[in-house]
């Protein structure tokens, strides 16, 4: 079948994968297809900070949908939980394209990224508490103001307007204040008994974990930390946020990336943590400045992640990490104890394989929305300078039921050649890279899939490791194999080793305790911050 100015044979899948619901063969070539608008040259395509992507939904029975509305509701354990729905307008994607004409370009955003870099490298992460509870106070500003609404996804406007919100939680002054404030709102129905409960066992785990980092006016963290995260929760369930396929990060007037950055700060041991091979981020900013796009192939361990790899490059590389695009799963934008953190990444958010088929009647319309959200992708890859973050093991990392040992979930080949395929024939060039991370310790997923949202919370202070390795390319990998599907198979085992391999190096540095000591002739780790 004729794709543009090339062919593209599409081999039909033996098996459903669980990026095949992302991207099924049958309907990749419409994502390969000529862009929806005229584009600059690669040379000349500009980095937007305000492009993120999103959606991600709720497991239901009840539901209403039609070819470009699909609204979920659910109602799983009495608890109080969040919409998401796709509207006609989130699509226009000429519209959103259109904003990167008033960016600045690449070398202005790189050079203030240096600039800011430099001056946090002065800063331990340590030192950066003494700030911090000023800065979580900020966030929230003046408490007799307004705040910031639950905006729908298709209308950027509307996203910042403010309303009304109780001030329950920021207006305590005290732990007793706090719980006391989740008891009188679930006294009044405002969060059903479930809801309260979740937020009264967050409170006491977030409590218990910071309290082991030994950093300084501990209380007065926690309680400026969880006055914001309860506030911003109560808001989602007064005024529910309707995540679009293709969300933007939302930075005014709450800025809920350092919100998130901020909440997760101090469960990390910076003294413990690493970064594995950090000069190869100065290559990723200089193709990202060039307008190439980047991918990382990475495993998945906790609902921290973007927060771990944002604060673990924070001070080096602040224009990667504020402006990377997160492929997210459908359990993320739906918990309500999430959600706030999800709001202040870049996603594009679709269903993951592994809950396709938890309601039956909603497999079709869960299919009909990522593949909204992949054309959304699509289009970004094609407008360059683009960073995407992917998980091809389709979910979190869990550790064996009989060893207990942790180690990266199988990558699906499927999922990462139709990645590959993507950045291939986006037009612009494209690398692909192995990234390693390790922080389960601090947010552990429950040990099995759960089908219903709500997880409990898990937290600990523990050290945490990100690494990565040197561009995969597919046609130096694959050059002695006999067919394509050997070639995407061996592709895909080569990224996995690699991830594996970094992961091994990550371990021993922070579970063996063998420091920076634990590098490798092709893994040298560092701690950037210090």
């Amino acid at each position: 079948m004729a794709l543009s100015q090339f062919q593209l044979q599409l081999p039909p899948s033996p098996s459903a994968s669980p990026f095949d619901d992302i991207i099924h063969p049958s309907i990749l070539p419409s994502f390969l297809s000529p862009p929806l608008l005229s584009l600059p040259p690669p040379s000349q395509h500009l980095i937007s900070s305000h492009f993120p992507l999103s959606t991600i939904m709720w497991s239901s029975s009840n539901f209403s949908s039609s070819p470009l509305h699909a609204l979920l509701a659910s109602s799983a354990t009495s608890r109080s939980l969040a919409r998401v729905s796709f509207h006609p307008s989130s699509l226009n994607l000429s519209s959103r394209l259109s904003s990167l004409a008033s960016s600045a370009p690449p070398s202005s955003w790189i050079s203030s990224a240096r600039l800011a870099a430099g001056a946090r490298r002065s800063a331990c992460p340590c030192v950066l508490y003494s700030f911090r509870i000023k800065g979580m106070a900020e966030l929230v500003q003046d408490k007799d103001a307004t705040v910031t609404a639950s905006g729908s996804g298709d209308d950027p406007e509307k996203s910042n307007e403010e309303v009304k919100h109780s001030r329950t939680f920021i207006e305590a002054r005290s732990e007793e204040e706090l719980l006391s404030g989740i008891r009188k709102e679930a006294k009044v129905g405002t969060l059903s008994p479930n809801m309260a409960a979740a937020m009264e066992e967050l409170f006491h785990n977030y409590k218990n974990a910071v309290l082991q980092s030994g950093i300084p006016n501990v209380d007065e963290v926690v309680l400026s930390n969880m006055s914001v995260c309860l506030d911003r929760v109560l808001l989602d369930v007064e005024e529910p946020f309707v995540f679009s396929p293709y969300h933007k990060a939302l930075r005014k007037p709450f800025d809920y990336y350092m919100f998130g950055q901020n909440y997760i700060r101090p469960l990390i041991d910076f003294g413990n943590s690493y970064v594995g091979n950090i000069s190869i981020f100065y290559d990723i900013q200089e193709k990202l400045q060039q307008g190439h796009n980047v991918v990382f192939i990475s495993n998945h361990q906790t609902e921290a992640d973007p927060a771990v790899i944002a604060l673990l490059l924070e001070m080096t590389h602040p224009y990667i990490v504020e402006n990377m695009t997160y492929i997210a799963g459908d359990r993320v934008v739906t918990d309500p104890l999430c959600k706030p953190f999800s709001m202040g990444r870049n996603l594009i958010c679709v269903y993951s394989k592994k809950h396709m088929l938890d309601v039956p009647e909603l497999v079709d319309m869960k299919r009909r929305a990522n593949t909204r959200s992949l054309k959304e992708m699509a289009v970004l890859l094609r407008s360059g300078s683009q960073l995407v973050w992917i998980a091809p093991s389709g979910g979190r990392d869990r550790p064996d039921p009989k060893t207990g040992e942790w180690h990266p979930a199988p990558f699906d080949t499927s999922s990462v050649d139709n990645m590959r395929r993507l950045v291939e024939h986006s037009g612009v060039p494209g690398h692909i890279y192995p990234l390693a991370l390790l922080c389960h310790d601090i947010m552990p997923p429950p040990l099995q899939v759960e089908k219903e949202i709500g997880e409990r919370r898990v937290i600990a202070f523990h050290g945490v490791g990100l690494s990565i390795e040197p561009e995969f390319n597919f046609n130096d990998i694959t050059a002695s194999c006999e067919n394509s599907e050997q070639a995407k198979e061996t592709y895909s085992q080569a990224l996995y080793k690699s991830v594996n391999d970094q992961y091994d190096v990550l371990k021993s540095a922070i579970h063996g305790k063998q420091g920076i000591e634990a590098s490798t002739p092709s893994i040298s780790l560092s701690q950037p911050w210090n």
